[in-house]
């Protein structure tokens, strides 16, 4: 529309609609345009209209989220700044979304809370995280520390990275928790091994590996649950 998006009517306006309507009456590409906040300079594309393209580009806002800095730069009108403000409003909807634990007051009592914590965070990504959560001796969970980011299909582990956080905060305990990029949270051979290794380790240094859970798309597997651990 000539003009750009201040030459609409109100009612038509992202930013003017949400206030008007609420914000549930937006459409996923009204909300993006709210985030971009700017068209392209270098042509007469507003916000609204990058906003569709990105949804046309990437199919959903599902598989937009969990698109890449570099693949969302491909589009047309959207450098890194904005690449950088998408991902951002992705993260803190994940954020949002998961159950937070509160560091230094909940304590461990089952592998759901661990589910619950980091299923939106972990779901979608493309490499593995492993994360290890730091537990006192009466099990509150102190704190959580990305211990590796890895490939498509695995994360490589050392005892060493793992145990070094622990000792470094006193913790009695830890969990191991980290995510399958396919959907499948089956624990693998290689998961079952390092599992052992950590475990043994533990047991060397007086620290206690309770469990090990893995994410996968909507569900999870606790080892601990399985008898693996």
């Amino acid at each position: 529309m000539p003009g750009g998006i201040k030459s609409w009517p109100e009612d038509e306006r992202p930013r003017e609609k949400l206030q008007l309507c609420g914000v549930a009456a937006l459409s996923d590409a009204e909300l993006l345009a709210i985030v971009l906040r700017t068209g392209d300079a270098t042509s007469a594309h507003t916000a609204l209209d990058l906003g569709r393209d990105l949804l046309r580009c990437h199919g959903t806002l599902d598989e937009l989220a969990q698109a890449s800095l570099t693949e969302i730069c491909t589009n047309k009108g959207i450098g890194p700044a904005k690449a950088a403000t998408i991902q951002a409003a992705f993260e803190l909807g994940r954020r949002l979304a998961g159950s937070q634990l509160r560091f230094g007051q909940d304590r461990f009592t089952a592998p759901e809370q661990i589910f619950q914590h980091y299923a939106h965070r972990l779901r979608g990504l493309r490499k593995e995280q492993f994360h290890i959560l730091l537990l006192d001796s009466k099990n509150r969970i102190l704190r959580e520390v990305l211990i590796s980011e890895g490939s498509l299909t695995q994360s490589i582990v050392h005892p060493r990275e793992v145990f070094v956080q622990a000792v470094r905060d006193s913790a009695a305990a830890i969990i191991l928790v980290h995510n399958h990029p396919s959907g499948d949270p089956t624990p693998s051979r290689e998961d079952r091994e390092i599992t052992r290794r950590l475990k043994e380790a533990g047991d060397l240094l007086g620290i206690r590996v309770l469990d090990h859970v893995i994410i996968g798309d909507g569900t999870f597997v606790s080892l601990t649950g399985q008898g693996l651990l």
